[in-house]
């Protein structure tokens, strides 16, 4: 991942988890996990931040682990929930997590800040954690120009949905649709895809 989005968000986690607390949930993308998401299965939350997300899924029946590159944000995660469990892990090797290892893996708006030459290469990775069968969540932002960072040096970058779907093979394409994100309120491009 970039270095320098690593860097500002572990640096300023409790700044990122309280403006993640404050903002409406997201509950467009509740839903699509209920809809496609194997119940009870075992459940990876890559790009966690500051686990709001892994305490949502623990808590409606997908037991999740979060999983994030920014070491701030983990132990922001730890503090505001305790009994949930949150490793390191890095796009676009993810060298920390086994092959076959999740049913379910979600890997929200984190895309984005990877450059755009690893989209491809971490998109096939988040399949390979996955077991036969398994569904992958991917969304990520839609940029309106070239990449470029925002004030506080995170890397959004701009690329083509293509390097994603080049990424997953001969995956069953569930979704693959333009939304406007109800917690953010951007624009992202979601793709959910079931492994073969």
């Amino acid at each position: 991942m970039d270095e320098q989005t690593i860097e500002t968000y572990s640096t300023n986690a409790g700044r990122y988890a309280a403006e993640w607390r404050d903002q409406a949930p997201p509950t467009d993308m509740y839903a699509l996990l209920q809809r496609y998401f194997a119940p009870g299965g075992k459940t990876a939350d890559i790009g966690c931040g500051a686990g709001r997300d892994v305490a949502w899924l623990n808590e409606h029946g997908f037991p999740a682990v979060g999983y994030d590159a920014a070491e701030g944000l983990l132990a922001q995660a730890a503090t505001d929930f305790p009994s949930l469990a949150f490793k390191r892990a890095e796009l676009p090797g993810l060298e920390a997590i086994p092959s076959d290892a999740y049913d379910n893996v979600l890997c929200e708006t984190v895309l984005m800040h990877l450059p755009p030459d690893e989209v491809t290469q971490a998109c096939a990775r988040l399949f390979e954690i996955l077991r036969p069968k398994g569904t992958l969540y991917l969304s990520w932002r839609v940029a309106e120009s070239a990449s470029t960072r925002d004030a506080a040096g995170r890397l959004y970058a701009t690329f083509d949905a293509a390097r994603v779907r080049e990424g997953l093979g001969d995956a069953e394409i569930l979704l693959d649709a333009e939304a406007v994100n109800a917690s953010s309120g951007r624009r992202v491009h979601r793709l959910v895809a079931r492994r073969r």
